[in-house]
């Protein structure tokens, strides 16, 4: 229980790891319920009935045991630290089940348990890297591929997150569960109870879920969209919103007309966001979002970079085999405006779709995209990387000290929103982006060791994007693990690397290591 210690080998452990683990069986037994929709999907098509049945049984059997650990589980903030990391792995390490099952037998290249394990880790992280290529997209039934859509939705809000709206036994230490699992720097509390503010963050993510349903699916019933079908219409926004970028089609959204594209662009905006400003706006206060300063950053960052990229593809860089012929001008200026937007907002969102293959851009707009890569979405959204917030304090804290270089004796409070910021704060967001940059150049540099070792053919830019896009959650990369390619070819333990940069990326690295820490352990 919180507060008792516990010895094992002679030391003297502060963790109560058995309400932990005890939980995190909770959660795997309620992700055996999940899997009954994919389950549906496969009685619908026939196809893929025995990987659901029996992954539903192995999960809901791993959930059941290790929830018996401890019949009354208590939760501090190291146990919240504890069952948030172990959580993440463990619906991963689950979540592969069916893709296993489903390859057992075949040449799939799912049935190796690295590749199962990172496309499963892949899905729950929302990074949107895959192993699949062109041919495993048309092998696979839709059974499958719909656990894979699924998988980035529920991890997109967060699957502990989830826990602590639904779960009465999570709800005591909720609020040490969303510190440690929400992205950003922290989640506005919006409601009184810690529970039903987990669930206004979900009803806002199911809500804009829906409606972007209803829109696609519209098009295509209006025929604007002949290919999104009624399968396409549900799977595309259960990656859309969770940033995760996962498509049924090989192409990705290059699959979908230009006016599907431009419907992506305002959800991958919204998903960028935070959603606490939405809730905000629902309740009386339709100004809370322009009023609110990271956003206007966050749109500012965006409009920047999509200027900046549509000047550079307006220029030829990669755009004469996609204008369409509307006209020389309106054409190709139309095609460069959409391309440039979508995979700007694609990327620093870290949503990872693609409306092209932008391996054929310019290697200046390629470079626009990589620096994309490191912004991120806002606090309190399901986008990944350093985060839009942690930017604009790092620039607002030198401007600060250029000030007070010239001005010694004035005292300058870092604001943000109205608000002055605690130094300790802002100390946190310099070491939480020095450790990001830090552990970004070191991963590559063993990524690189591992690729020659393993005798690769990956040039040192395109591993240096599978980090960033693997520890950011991006998905895509450039070169060989570009959008229309897969991560296929780098070797077992590159791929099982890359699973541990996406864990600890999407957790935001500090609730990982702290549990790496002998005081997180000892009294």
């Amino acid at each position: 229980m919180l507060g008792e210690t516990t010895v094992r080998r002679g030391l003297e452990l502060r963790v109560d790891w058995r309400a932990s683990v005890s939980l995190v069986g909770t959660v795997i037994k309620y992700l055996s319920g999940a899997m009954a929709l994919p389950l549906l999907v496969a009685a619908i098509y026939g196809e893929g009935l025995v990987t659901f049945g029996a992954s539903i049984i192995v999960t809901a059997i791993v959930g059941l045991g290790l929830e018996r650990l401890d019949e009354d589980p208590d939760l501090g903030a190291r146990e919240a630290f504890l069952m948030v990391g172990l959580t993440w792995l463990a619906v991963a390490i689950m979540g592969s089940i069916p893709y296993l099952v489903a390859g057992a037998g075949t040449e799939s290249t799912l049935a190796h348990p690295a590749n199962a394990l990172f496309e499963s880790m892949s899905g729950f992280t929302t990074t949107g890297a895959t192993v699949m290529g062109s041919i495993g997209f048309e092998r696979h039934s839709h059974a499958l591929m719909f656990w894979r859509q699924l998988s980035q939705w529920l991890g997109g809000m967060g699957i502990v997150v989830l826990a602590v709206a639904i779960l009465p036994e999570l709800s005591v230490g909720g609020a040490q569960l969303m510190d440690a699992e929400a992205p950003g720097p922290g989640i506005e509390k919006l409601t009184p109870r810690i529970a039903e503010t987990a669930r206004v963050l979900w009803l806002a993510y199911l809500g804009f879920t829906v409606l972007e349903f209803l829109l696609l699916y519209g098009l295509h019933l209006a025929g604007m969209a002949p290919n999104m079908t009624l399968y396409n219409a549900i799977t595309h926004p259960l990656t859309t919103m969770p940033t995760g970028g996962f498509s049924p089609e090989a192409r990705s959204v290059e699959a979908f007309a230009p006016i599907v594209q431009w419907v992506f662009i305002p959800f991958m905006v919204a998903a960028g966001t935070n959603f606490a400003l939405f809730w905000k706006a629902l309740n009386g206060d339709p100004r809370a979002i322009v009023r609110d300063s990271e956003f206007r950053f966050y749109a500012g960052v965006l409009g920047a970079l999509t200027a900046i990229t549509t000047g550079l593809l307006f220029s030829g860089a990669g755009m004469a085999a996609v204008a369409e012929a509307v006209g020389p001008l309106v054409g190709e200026g139309e095609a460069a405006l959409r391309h440039a937007a979508f995979q700007t907002v694609s990327i620093v969102t870290t949503t990872g779709y693609a409306s092209m293959d932008f391996n054929t851009w310019s290697a200046q707009s390629q470079f626009v995209l990589l620096f994309a890569m490191f912004i991120g979405g806002s606090a309190g959204s399901t986008g990944g990387s350093i985060k839009i917030v942690r930017t604009m304090v790092i620039l607002k804290s030198i401007r600060r000290e250029l000030f007070t270089t010239v001005h010694p004796e004035a005292v300058r409070p870092v604001r943000l929103g109205g608000h002055a910021l605690d130094e300790r704060a802002i100390r946190g967001i310099y070491a939480f982006t020095l450790l990001y940059v830090l552990i970004f150049f070191v991963a590559t540099a063993l990524l690189l060791v591992e690729v020659a070792r393993a005798g690769g053919s990956f040039s040192a830019f395109e591993v240096m994007s599978a980090v960033a896009a693997t520890l950011g959650n991006v998905g895509p990369g450039f070169g060989a693990v570009g959008p229309m390619n897969s991560y296929l070819g780098f070797s077992g333990p590159a791929k099982l690397f890359m699973v541990f940069l996406m864990w600890i990326g999407r957790l935001e690295i500090l609730p990982v290591f702290v549990l790496l820490t002998r005081s997180y352990w000892k009294t």
